[in-house]
């Protein structure tokens, strides 16, 4: 299955276009208030891939806070150090034209990060992944254990699935109409057999239920397409982690037939049927 893995908008990305809406969100995920008059910047990469990824979304908080946020339908444990990376090129872009090597300390916002999780896999209501997770440990080397990491980043995952996190989804209406609009979609999806099918009836069931109404009027073939993108590639890396898994299996069995291992030794190592075996 061929992949567009540059794709940048989601629906959810397209949703929180507007500053006033960030501005809520934010409220909503920290149960907040914010004067309404405070200004909101969207400093999002725009055009910039790294590592075949784009930041979802970034923006400022009256130039004192700027927020990370991530969308994710599927669990990845490394969102600390993507996240780790994006912020680096944020800051990059805030600093632009200052003198890192001035006598005059440097002012930077501080920065929050969250992830907005909403697949169909269980998760709980709320996680914190930290970079620090990902690091080896020196003492394997035969160093003294180091009591708290030199760096560090932590992340917040919100589980924004309908029914979870109800006190932070009713904060942000918008953000509890997006959770009901995919509950939605997924709900067809499984009658209907059918993922476009399934995204049109879910536009059409909740513009007449006054759920995202306005956008997906005026989105709707765009949200058609971005949310079938983004299923669809999601779908295709999955498929492409099985081929990976199942070519790496096949590599162990190799090795164990070149040692003289029984075939029934390889089979209950390697989980591959006889007639796989059979064939290397």
């Amino acid at each position: 299955m061929k992949i567009n893995t540059n794709f940048k908008d989601s629906v959810f990305t397209k949703l929180f276009s507007e500053p006033d809406l960030l501005r809520e969100l934010y409220c909503a995920l920290e149960g907040t208030t914010l004067p309404p008059d405070l200004p909101v910047s969207i400093n999002t990469l725009e055009n910039v891939v790294f590592m075949d990824l784009y930041n979802d979304i970034s923006f400022e908080i009256g130039g004192k806070l700027v927020v990370l946020i991530e969308h994710q339908s599927t669990i990845n444990p490394n969102m600390a150090l993507r996240l780790y990376l994006y912020n680096a090129r944020v800051f990059e872009r805030i600093i632009k034209g200052k003198n890192l090597y001035s006598r005059n300390r440097l002012s930077i916002p501080w920065p929050e990060f969250f992830v907005l999780y909403n697949g169909k896999e269980p998760y709980p209501d709320n996680a914190t992944l930290r970079l620090s997770d990902l690091f080896e440990k020196p003492q394997d080397l035969g160093l003294p254990k180091k009591a708290n990491p030199l760096l560090e980043l932590e992340v917040k995952v919100i589980n924004i699935n309908e029914g979870k996190n109800e006190a932070i989804v009713n904060r942000c209406k918008k953000l509890a109409e997006y959770s009901t609009f995919i509950a939605k979609t997924r709900s067809f999806e499984k009658d209907l057999q059918d993922r476009e099918k399934a995204v049109k009836a879910a536009i059409k069931y909740c513009s007449r239920y006054d759920i995202l109404k306005e956008f997906l009027e005026t989105y709707a073939s765009e949200v058609l397409n971005m949310l079938l993108t983004e299923w669809n590639t999601e779908d295709a890396l999955a498929v492409r982690f099985e081929e990976g898994h199942t070519e790496g299996k096949r590599e162990i069995a190799k090795n164990l037939l070149s040692e003289g291992f029984a075939v029934e030794v390889i089979q209950r190592t390697t989980g591959l049927s006889l007639e796989e075996i059979q064939e290397l």
